[in-house]
């Protein structure tokens, strides 16, 4: 193909170049986008999607596991890892084809190709062509963390390759408890493996409210999983038949064996080999710096998702990518609100959060109320038979304004959207409760907690 000019070109295919590439497009703007892998990213590939596909496995699985309760009784159960895989596999290239097909519908020249800066208007290609273009938006995502530990796909795997492990583990230990961590415990856990969760923080999931921890910590103590937090891995020994780790705790030091060692401990941003240097681009700490409409210290250039700053979120990154999309059409969206970034961990129990937490909004100082109601005070968690767990709800006692929301239990990552819609309308809880909750639904915990601030609960 010869060189064309563009309006806007696009660095990266996953959530946040594509969603930027369809809205760009969608406002008259000649687009095109460049990927070196495939459509969707790590994301629809390796991460977000997979991951809840097997995780909707393991939760059928959980059902035949306890059958007896809802008076069931079989024999002869059989457990087919390899199909989970397969099925989530299948699922991942309907969405990549779809993806594809959203490409062609909005007329975006795709470059399966590698791209960097040539300058500030020019993007090269790997293969030597060039893009002109009046605007570059670089969305190149992240990378697993490996520590710097030989990843061999067998002994010691990241997120990538735990989603096509041809068979479950007998036992494994998983380095890092964040949202990557605790997803994979609950599978593992559920399909038979003797899962050991080691954490370097005082406690898992360690962006989350200390409650929201405390109460995973003991659900996934119940389950079966063996939690270490304050503990750190001092080194990773592989060998033919397993992996020991040496880990130091509170208290002492010691090792722990596995057949596979999942590093679970975040992502690094792909900032390296784009060239950004050649336009000027401002990075710090391997992050592209940009403002809340996504624009670099170079004007035309915009980053957005993975690439520029935490949370590394695939919502985030859209979102990102129809602002900076806007901005270049000439429109003036609202720029980002990381406080209004919801946050799901689709562990067992589910969480779902918003905002600050209680240790958060005590350090910002002001006084705060807050409002918590339990899923077992709920008739619709009892009837399902899934009722550990709680809503809690943090607002500022002068203003009213709705400061955090954190919800473990079952749907959570669903629940959580109503509250943050209530936060970017800028409701308070009184107003928030003047909405009618169905009844027999798990919302009805949401209008329970927003009584709960002024100690006008109902049903506790």
């Amino acid at each position: 193909m010869a060189d064309k000019t563009y309006d806007v070109v696009v660095i990266g295919g996953g959530p946040a170049g594509y969603v930027a590439a369809i809205r760009a497009a969608q406002l008259g703007l000649q687009t095109a986008l460049v990927e070196k892998e495939e459509l969707g990213g790590v994301c629809l590939n390796w991460g977000c999607i997979p991951t809840k596909a097997l995780l909707k496995n393991a939760e059928v699985l959980s059902y035949f596991q306890d059958a007896e309760q809802w008076g069931l009784t079989f024999d002869n159960l059989r457990v087919d890892w390899g199909k989970a895989v397969s099925r989530s596999r299948q699922v991942v290239k309907r969405l990549t084809t779809g993806v594809g097909s959203l490409m062609k519908k909005n007329k975006i020249d795709v470059f399966k190709d590698e791209g960097f800066l040539r300058a500030k208007d020019t993007v090269e290609l790997k293969g030597g062509q060039q893009l002109k273009t009046k605007n570059i938006i670089v969305a190149t995502g992240s990378r697993a963390n490996t520590l710097g530990y030989p990843i061999d796909g067998k002994r010691l795997i990241t997120s990538n390759e735990a989603v096509v492990i041809p068979e479950i583990p007998k036992r494994i230990i998983i380095m890092g408890a964040g949202a990557v961590g605790t997803e994979f415990a609950s599978i593992f856990r559920t399909y038979g493996s003797e899962v050991t969760l080691v954490e370097m923080l005082p406690h898992i999931v360690p962006a989350e409210d200390a409650e929201i921890a405390d109460l995973l910590t003991r659900e996934f103590t119940r389950q079966g999983i063996k939690v270490m937090a304050s503990t750190l891995v001092e080194g990773i020994t592989p060998g033919e038949s397993g992996v020991t780790i040496s880990i130091t705790g509170a208290a002492d030091s010691q090792t722990l064996e596995g057949d596979v060692v999942l590093i679970a401990v975040g992502r690094l941003p792909n900032s390296q080999n784009l060239n950004l240097e050649a336009a000027g681009v401002a990075v710090e700490r391997g992050y592209i710096v940009s403002d809340g409409h996504q624009r670099t210290n170079v004007p035309g250039i915009y980053a957005i998702g993975d690439v520029t700053k935490p949370p590394l979120l695939a919502h985030k990154g859209m979102r990102e990518g129809e602002i900076a999309a806007e901005v270049i059409a000439g429109l003036n969206p609202p720029a980002m609100n990381m406080d209004n970034v919801p946050h799901p961990t689709y562990s067992v129990p589910q969480i779902g959060s918003i905002g600050l937490t209680e240790k958060q909004a005590r350090e910002r100082g002001g006084d705060i109320k807050i409002g918590r109601f339990p899923y077992r005070a709920l008739g619709k968690a009892l009837a399902i038979g899934d009722y550990e767990g709680f809503v809690k709800i943090i607002v500022d006692a002068k203003y009213g304004e709705i400061l955090g929301a954190h919800i473990i239990g079952p749907d959570a990552t669903e629940g959580i959207h109503e509250i943050g819609l209530a936060k970017s309308a800028e409701l308070t809880p009184l107003e928030l409760s003047h909405a009618i909750h169905a009844h027999p639904t798990l919302a009805e915990a949401i209008g329970e907690a927003v009584l709960a601030v002024d100690g006008r609960a109902i049903h506790i």
